[in-house]
């Protein structure tokens, strides 16, 4: 009831969460959370999740900017968070005392949609650990849908709908069996590449940069860039920049004359987070209690089960209160009848307890059908009309009958689930961001990693190799010393001296 759970929580009016209009931090009042920072930390928290939210606030930047201060953020939910509470105000979710018992607060969310695979979840605590990826709405709707329809559905039947993870930061998953894998059994790992594009152009070439892997800084990869230039452990690159800019994500990458592209990038795939692999545990608490490792279609059959508790509450809810609509029409129905006495005997009663009374024996009403009635000044009650009052109960007894074809057949709840998970793909659906490629990528050698350079090689009769680089000889003057290629035993010499690359 509201007295128990949401009235407490959210100071009786739901619209504290559900707000239309961005609320700056600054004027968040106390009564409501004990300091004005919960509100600000809990907004550029590195896994507060954007589709959440929504106004003028700064987190997750793929440059690790820093938060803005709290006088320049503004949120609010946005329509995909206000889903997470929907009919939270129907009974449709338990309540639990909060870290200090003074408040109550839901212990699970009645959302259409099973957030923690839509957005993720990353977190460490007491030895355990968690680590799931976000994934495509689209996707994870049908994968619910067909799961409904065949129970029997087995995880490789579901990732023919869930391809893999879905990252904002689009880029690339190689190895398809991989991920048959990692979600089968709850645990494995994947390789992630950027997407990257070599250009050639006037006999220059460039290394394009548009997508990157999830969880990788931009600004960080660029400097990677440049640190491996700088060491030169690296040799090709002539410019780097970052052309980012509102139309989308772009590094440019120039590449000296001379220089082999796919070279250049396979050392970057190898030397820095170009390329990465992404480690998928999903570990989460059945039922708030039992730490487990779930597979994709244990996770999908969990929120199902959650889902339909929450549809027979729903509708056990809205039966109980269209019951006790029609109940109360019933009775002001019985009064439209006789409605000269029944203005009479409240005209002539003392007070409205003494009007009820007489109600009850006078003309057989329920107590809840006398209040209702005493509830509606004298003069609308001569207004109503007969006809308006027998159309809503007849409305009331419909929506009764449908209530108690949903509760009593579980195909029926069934339908409901379907249809309303198949509505919030038509609000929320997108195309998925990151590609999916079934085989491996190149497989990168040492040998692709060693630089084109002029070498001198020397060979001994002993059998002593040397590979020497030319900057190491100097021009020899008239006069001067010259510089020892390689020393060799008073039994050994040299055989062959070869200028190479």
């Amino acid at each position: 009831s509201w007295d128990l759970g949401i009235d407490k929580y959210y100071q009786g009016d739901i619209n504290n969460v559900l707000c239309d209009i961005n609320k700056n931090h600054k004027v968040v009042k106390k009564e409501f959370l004990r300091e004005f920072t919960d509100v600000y930390d809990l907004t550029i928290e590195g896994t507060h999740n954007f589709a959440l939210s929504a106004g003028i606030f700064v987190h997750n930047s793929i440059d690790g900017d820093p938060p803005a201060a709290q006088r320049y953020t503004e949120c609010k939910l946005s329509k995909a968070g206000e889903e997470l509470l929907m009919d939270i105000d129907k009974n449709t979710v338990d309540w639990g005392d909060n870290y200090d018992a003074t408040r109550k607060e839901p212990l699970v969310l009645p959302s259409p949609l099973p957030n923690l695979l839509l957005n993720g979840s990353t977190g460490i605590a007491v030895g355990m650990a968690t680590n799931i990826p976000p994934h495509n709405l689209t996707e994870v709707c049908q994968a619910l849908i067909h799961l409904i329809d065949n129970p029997k559905a087995e995880t490789e039947d579901l990732l023919e709908f869930i391809k893999g993870p879905d990252f904002p930061t689009r880029g690339i998953i190689f190895n398809q069996k991989d991920i048959v894998s990692a979600y089968s059994q709850g645990k494995g790992s994947f390789l992630m590449r950027a997407k990257v594009d070599i250009v050639e152009k006037d006999n220059k070439s460039q290394i394009i940069i548009t997508e990157i892997p999830f969880q990788v800084d931009k600004s960080v990869l660029i400097t990677s860039f440049a640190n491996l230039v700088q060491l030169k452990k690296i040799e090709g690159i002539k410019d780097i920049r970052d052309e980012s800019d509102k139309e989308g994500m772009r590094i440019a990458i120039d590449l000296q004359k001379g220089a082999i592209p796919k070279k250049v990038l396979n050392f970057l795939y190898k030397h820095t987070d170009l390329q990465k692999v992404y480690h998928l545990n999903m570990l989460a608490l059945v039922d708030g209690i039992e730490p487990r490792i779930l597979n994709l279609k244990d996770i999908l059959e969990l929120y199902l089960k959650h889902r339909q508790e929450v549809v027979v509450k729903r509708t056990t809810y809205d039966l109980e209160k269209a019951k006790e609509r029609a109940h109360i029409l019933e009775g002001i129905s019985k009064a439209l009848d006789k409605i000269d006495a029944v203005i009479e005997t409240i005209r002539k009663s003392k007070d409205k307890e003494d009007a009820k009374e007489n109600l009850v024996k006078k003309f057989k009403l329920t107590i809840l059908q006398a209040e209702a009635i005493l509830e509606i000044r004298l003069h609308q009650l001569a207004k109503l009309e007969k006809q308006k009052v027998e159309d809503e109960l007849a409305e009331k007894r419909k929506e009764i009958k449908e209530y108690m074809k949903i509760l009593e057949s579980k195909a029926e709840q069934k339908k409901v689930m379907k249809k309303e998970i198949e509505k919030e793909v038509e609000l929320y659906g997108d195309e998925r961001r990151t590609k999916v490629v079934k085989s491996s990528p190149e497989t990168i050698s040492e040998e692709d990693l060693v630089p084109l350079e002029d070498t001198i090689v020397t060979l001994t009769y002993g059998g002593y190799i040397k590979r020497i680089n030319p900057g190491e000889y100097k021009k020899q003057n008239r006069g001067g010393q010259g510089t020892v290629g390689i020393k060799t035993s008073e039994d050994d010499q040299v055989c062959h001296f070869i200028s190479a690359k």
